[in-house]
């Protein structure tokens, strides 16, 4: 059983990071078509993107692959892939009570990761990528990709989700850490200035966090920025490669969070 446990955990380590690759590494190419030389003289930073990213990816993989023995071999978790188990109406709402509850749980500790003692510890790892490629997505200290990598895990125990549903929610969730962080905005105008993209994030929302620090807390939804007051708009990409890695400036850390 324990080999089996360890093979189902290696083998999602083994997905999460080709997923990782292939889609950052699919953002990244388009990057370089539509956006010709936004990340050059960023080789070296890549590359710390894409080691810690992996490092991740194993973080990430062991909960998954666990949760996924167990739902498999003993019935673990609430997934369940008989399509008429729940009312179809429940297929989308499933889809969106996890990304509400996910992006709460990131909104929450990301706040925290900018408490000052915990930003030099583990968050500076991430924003060290001045500016963010679509590299960076999961270029995480191990500390701050544990917090991520337990999150869809207890879901599953908790919130009843369809196989096919969870693949959205996964989906959604690779592609937003993806496009959030590769310096330019890929979705039309209209839909980010407009009614939709004031409660949606976007890279240029995102764009933004990695500018000032402390607002633009949110993954996928911007309800909490704009409860707590932290909602600082959309920001620019006029590239900023003057700042070194590290701590940032007090003023740049949330407030509230500050100990």
């Amino acid at each position: 059983m324990l080999l089996a446990i360890l093979l189902s955990a290696l083998a999602m380590t083994v997905i999460v990071g080709v997923r990782y690759l292939l889609s950052s590494g699919g953002f990244a190419l388009a990057t370089r078509i539509r956006q010709p030389g936004l990340y050059v003289g960023l080789d070296r930073q890549i590359g710390r993107e894409i080691f810690w990213s992996l490092a991740s990816a194993a973080i990430y993989g062991v909960p998954a692959g666990i949760v996924a023995w167990g739902w498999q071999n003993r019935g673990w978790t609430r997934i369940y892939t008989d399509v008429h188990a729940w009312p179809l109406w429940y297929l989308p709402v499933s889809v969106l009570l996890y990304l509400i509850a996910h992006d709460s749980w990131f909104y929450w500790t990301h706040r925290w990761m900018h408490v000052p003692r915990w930003f030099r510890l583990a968050h500076a790892v991430h924003h060290a990528s001045r500016p963010p490629t679509a590299w960076a997505a999961m270029s995480f200290h191990p500390i701050e990709a544990l917090t991520g990598a337990v999150v869809i895990p207890a879901l599953v125990f908790l919130i009843p989700i369809h196989l096919a549903a969870l693949a959205v929610v996964l989906t959604i969730m690779t592609v937003m850490g993806v496009t959030n962080h590769m310096g330019w905005e890929m979705f039309p105008r209209f839909m980010v200035r407009g009614p939709l993209g004031s409660w949606l994030i976007t890279a240029s929302h995102h764009q933004r966090h990695h500018q000032r620090y402390g607002c633009n807390y949110g993954l996928y939804f911007r309800f909490w920025d704009r409860l707590c007051g932290t909602d600082d708009g959309l920001g620019s990409f006029t590239p900023d490669r003057t700042e070194s890695a590290g701590s940032p400036p007090p003023s740049r850390v949330a407030p509230s969070l500050r100990n």
